[in-house]
């Protein structure tokens, strides 16, 4: 099975995830102060890059809007 992150950068998971739920939807998911103060991609992208756990969060909840959209279309 093929990785389905392969190839998706950072900043289109964010942008993506930023489209479905909105930052504030982010922000219940994610209790991240910068998806919920003032939030911007480009600081969110700087805390994602350097900060590992974030980071795999963001990558879960990618993967599952990911999941949600394939059982919709099946």
């Amino acid at each position: 099975m093929s990785d389905p992150l392969h190839g998706v950068t950072l900043q289109a998971m964010l942008e993506s995830l930023v489209a479905r739920l909105g930052w504030d939807g982010l922000g219940r998911r994610i209790e991240i102060r910068c998806f919920t103060h003032e939030p911007s991609i480009s600081s969110s992208l700087k805390f994602l890059r350097r900060t590992p756990w974030a980071r795999e969060k963001l990558e879960a909840l990618y993967l599952q809007a990911l999941r949600a959209d394939a059982e919709q279309s099946a």
